[in-house]
């Protein structure tokens, strides 16, 4: 798949600045006009938060990190949150440190905050480095006193999570796993997101950048590793976990290094 033309479009004096400074900081264009020939992905601030969107008719909707959006609350009430906890270890330790390797859109790593973790979030992939502290942003400045407590627990780090200083990784608890993998979930959101981030970064045909993260991931000085799965699909590097928690699609497996709450 060809690179995509991404570009950072700014339509009002008011937001300039800031997005003078973001296109600075992504290496990226600031356009002030789509014609005549737009680029094929977009920043833009749109309601004041960040989003990617691709050009063109027939494109999917914008994509934004908005925490306290409808869809981070209702998942709040989902059965995957227990599960998820239960994977991590949350009630073993208090605080528990989780490192989230594989950020993305954060989503995850939310419902971790919000389970009481404190989370630091790796995303390497600069403009989706970007949405993510919009959103956190967003979240922190809210009225809502829950939205700001949670986004309190969690601390982004852009860039690659094997960059990470080693005070930083000798604070960890939990590495958290989630590789990104083609065709899961069948809803229009997930679908949209899948096809902007296709356009955006790829979506690797094997799966081993993800084999040599989880294999790092092992060897570092935490009390275990999670990497979530399809449910059907087999253990990632076929490396076997300690044990598998399974829901309805995916299942959360768990490389148990040593006991939770062991370390200082």
């Amino acid at each position: 798949m060809d690179t995509p033309r991404l570009a950072v479009v700014c339509d009002n004096d008011e937001d300039r600045e800031r997005l003078q400074a973001l296109a600075g900081e992504l290496g990226l264009p600031l356009i002030e006009s789509l014609a005549p020939t737009p680029p094929d992905l977009l920043l833009s601030l749109q309601q004041g938060r960040l989003a990617l969107v691709q050009s063109g008719p027939g494109a999917p909707g914008p994509v934004s990190v908005d925490f306290g959006g409808g869809r981070m609350r209702q998942r709040r009430r989902g059965g995957q949150n227990e599960l998820l906890g239960k994977a991590i270890g949350v009630g073993r330790k208090s605080p528990l440190r989780v490192l989230d390797a594989t950020a993305g859109l954060g989503r995850d790593s939310f419902v971790l905050a919000d389970l009481g973790c404190e989370v630091t979030l790796c995303e390497r992939h600069a403009v989706v480095a970007a949405l993510l502290a919009s959103g956190l942003e967003q979240a922190r400045c809210s009225d809502d006193e829950w939205l700001r407590a949670t986004a309190r627990r969690m601390q982004l780090a852009a860039g690659d999570a094997r960059q990470l200083p080693g005070p930083s990784l000798a604070a960890v608890d939990v590495i958290y796993l989630d590789p990104m993998f083609p065709h899961r979930g069948k809803s229009a959101a997930v679908k949209k997101e899948m096809a902007l981030f296709q356009r955006l970064i790829g979506i690797p045909e094997d799966e081993g950048d993800s084999e040599v993260l989880l294999r790092w991931a092992l060897q570092q000085p935490v009390a275990r590793v999670v990497v979530k799965r399809p449910l059907k699909a087999p253990p990632l590097d076929a490396h076997k976990p300690s044990h598998a928690i399974r829901g309805k699609a995916v299942r959360f497996d768990v490389h148990v290094l040593a006991t939770l709450g062991a370390k200082g």
